[in-house]
C-alpha cells in the first residue's frame, strides 16, 4: 500500500511537471553560400635592363676583404689574458692527478679521452673547480 501511493504521487509530479503542448520543431534553413572575389595581385614588370650575375670563384678568397683592419683597434697592443687554468694544467703531474683522483679513475679518463694528456686536462678542471 505504501508503495502504491508513494508511486502514485511520484507519477503525478512527473506527469505535471512535463511540457504541456508539443514543442515545435525548428527547421533551420541554410543560408546562400556568397562567393567573394579575390583580389588579383598585379607584380610589378620585370626590369628592361639585362642583369648578369657574377661568378663566384674559391680563389678569390681575401683576408683583407673579409676582416678589414680598424685603424683605432690595429694601434692597440693585444691584451694577453693568462688564465688560471691554463697555469695550472702545466704545472698538473700524472702522480699528481693519481693521487687526487686515484689510479683507477685516471684509467678510466685515459681510455675515455684517448690520452693521458686527456685525463691529466680533466684533473686539472676538476682541481680549478674545487678551489
Amino acid at each position: 500500500m505504501k508503495y502504491t501511493l508513494t508511486s502514485l504521487i511520484m507519477l503525478s509530479i512527473l506527469i505535471g511537471c512535463g511540457p504541456k503542448e508539443p514543442v515545435p520543431t525548428v527547421v533551420e534553413v541554410p543560408k546562400p553560400v556568397v562567393v567573394e572575389k579575390v583580389p588579383t595581385i598585379h607584380l610589378p614588370t620585370p626590369p628592361k635592363k639585362e642583369i648578369k650575375l657574377k661568378e663566384v670563384k674559391d680563389t678569390n678568397y681575401s683576408d683583407t676583404y673579409m676582416y678589414p683592419e680598424d685603424g683605432a683597434a690595429a694601434k692597440k697592443d693585444p691584451v694577453v689574458v693568462d688564465t688560471p687554468a691554463a697555469s695550472t694544467s702545466d704545472a698538473m703531474s700524472k702522480s699528481e692527478c693519481v693521487s687526487m683522483i686515484g689510479q683507477e679513475k685516471f684509467d678510466k679518463y685515459s681510455t675515455m679521452f684517448g690520452s693521458e694528456d686527456a685525463s691529466i686536462k680533466r684533473c686539472a678542471m676538476l682541481k680549478a673547480m674545487n678551489h
